[in-house]
Formats: structure tokens, sequence, C-alpha cells
């Protein structure tokens, strides 16, 4: 029962290339660095990464992208990552754009073990008719485009079928997590990290703070140990290495700071 892994790099250790990996994160809060840089050491690459988005600031999966290690994202969010855009419409990633709540509705799905569902989101757009481009040519052309979707009706609405998503790998952050892997997440750092870790055939969680089998009130649990295979404990350091994407100060408190 004692999910703990000494290293990440040992955590990591047989993903191979071309694998399939979920990655919890959105922005730069709740993003599984330590593990990331882990893949990167290790020289992985061909990757198939889900994930809200691919990284920023040159942290996360930005590491992995601008080193050419990702094939292929499922995504809802490009931002402001430059060499995502570049790679993109340069031909040199294959990117399948879908709505945000799509893309956390089929992870949940994958992890709950339903193969797929009907949701409204895209229906009468490319997101359900197909044409969305996932790979361009280099030259402004598109080589290969999104396939249709099955749309049904259901009392007098229309839907689109969505599949769930199951990967070979999901990365996670986590404010806590004991022995066991039962996981606790803090605020916004939750958002798509309880979600990526049930898709993972195998999910590693890198946690803050490592406690005992108890320790954690079981009303308290975010997400359950079954979910999760191995635990790497950060340190200190680690642990407290958290950027800041954008910091914004109120007119009043800038003035403040002048004249002070």
């Amino acid at each position: 029962m004692d999910k703990v892994v000494a290293t990440a790099l040992e955590a990591v250790a047989d993903v191979p290339d071309g694998a399939s990996l979920a990655v919890g994160g959105f922005g730069l809060s709740g993003v599984p660095n330590v593990l990331v840089q882990a893949l990167y050491e290790r020289g992985v690459t061909g990757l198939s990464v889900v994930s809200n988005n691919c990284g920023a600031m040159e942290s996360g999966l930005a590491v992995l992208l601008a080193a050419g290690r990702i094939a292929r994202v499922t995504g809802s969010y490009i931002g402001a990552n430059k060499e995502f855009a570049r790679q993109y419409l340069a031909g040199e990633l294959e990117v399948e754009m879908i709505p945000q709540g799509t893309l956390a509705e089929r992870l949940r799905a994958g992890g709950a073990g339903i193969p797929a569902f009907y949701t409204p989101a895209g229906v009468d757009t490319q997101v359900a008719d197909g044409g969305l481009p996932w790979r361009y040519d280099g030259e402004g052309g598109v080589a290969l485009a999104s396939p249709a979707k099955e749309v049904r009706e259901f009392d007098g609405a229309r839907y689109v079928l969505e599949r769930g998503i199951r990967t070979d790998f999901a990365l996670v952050r986590a404010a806590k997590g004991d022995r066991y892997g039962n996981l606790v997440f803090n605020r916004s750092a939750r958002n798509f990290n309880p979600l990526a870790a049930m898709a993972g055939r195998v999910t590693v969680a890198e946690v803050e703070e490592l406690l005992e089998p108890g320790e954690i009130d079981p009303d308290a649990v975010h997400l359950p140990g079954v979910f999760v295979q191995r635990v790497v404990a950060l340190t200190p350091e680690q642990a407290a290495d958290k950027k800041i994407e954008r910091r914004t100060v109120s007119a009043s408190r800038a003035e403040e700071a002048v004249s002070g």
C-alpha cells in the first residue's frame, strides 16, 4: 500500500517514448513541474499530452514543448505561449482544441469508466461538424482536420457525442498526500488535477507535504488513493517554488508605492 517513490526520476522511469499523458494544472497553478522536469531529463519524446494548456513562462509542459518532445496536444487553451502557437502553425505539432468544460468531462468520464457522453457544447460548430485544423502543413494549408462527430436529439435539443479520455500516465501536483495516495489540493490548484489523475492508467502525484495514513481526515480527501499509483514527496524548496504569471496592483496602491 505504500506508494511513495524516492525520486521523481524513479517515478517516471517507465514512461516510454510516444506515451500519452494527462497533466494537471491551469496556467502556473497546480502544475507538476518536478515530474515534468524529470521527464525532460530522461529525454522522453513523441509524447501525446492532454492538459488544459501546454505550459507558460518556460515552466511545466513548456519545457518539453520547447525541446520538441511533444507530438500532440489535446487541450482548450493556447494563451500567451508563443512557442505553442508557432509549432502548431508551422505544422510541427498536432493540436486538438476542445471546449474547456468538455475537456474536463472527457477526463472525468474516462476515469469513471464512461466511454462517451452527449453534451450541448459545440453543436452547430466545427467541434461537432468537423474541419478544425489539427495539423497545418507549414504553408498555411490544413494537413489534418478534425472529423465530424455524432449528433443526436434529446427532448428537442441537439447534443454532440464526446469520447472519454484515458491516458497511459498522469502527472499531478497536490498540497498534501499520504502514503496510500490520498490527495488534498489547495484552492485553485485543484483545477484539472483530480480529473487528470482519474484519467491516467498509472498516476504519479508530487506532493508538497507527505503525511502518514490516517493523518488526512477522510472527509477532507479530494482524490482517493485508488486513482494514484505513485507518490513523490517534494523538498521544501521544490514545494515553495511557485511562479506568478501576472502581478497586478490597483491604481491607489501604485500611487502609494510611488509617493512612499
